[in-house]
């Protein structure tokens, strides 16, 4: 995976919780369907996982040679992202 295979990418391997899943979710929102969203970070983001799943997006993600992950993301419809009160990421503090 390469971040030439998206549309945008995000680098949040320097950035403080919550902003890299802020900044994936307001990506995501503001690409067209088919474009896709590159996030990379140094560990796997398991709560990002869920809320792409509730918002019906798709994802592969890869973990480099180097131990970083990149997370490849696009959506297929039309529908603005939709992140429920719910969804938060424990690890990182985030609400």
């Amino acid at each position: 995976m390469t971040p030439a295979q998206a549309d945008v990418v995000i680098d949040g391997r320097q950035m403080e919780p919550p902003e890299p899943f802020v900044q994936t979710m307001a990506a995501l929102d503001a690409v067209k369907p088919g474009q896709r969203v590159m996030l990379r970070l140094c560990r796997e983001p398991f709560p990002l996982y869920r809320a792409l799943e509730l918002n019906g997006v798709s994802w592969t993600s890869a973990r480099n040679d180097d131990g970083d992950f990149e997370i490849l993301m696009w959506r297929a419809g039309g529908a603005p992202m939709v992140v429920p009160p719910d969804t938060h990421c424990p690890d990182c503090g985030g609400t």
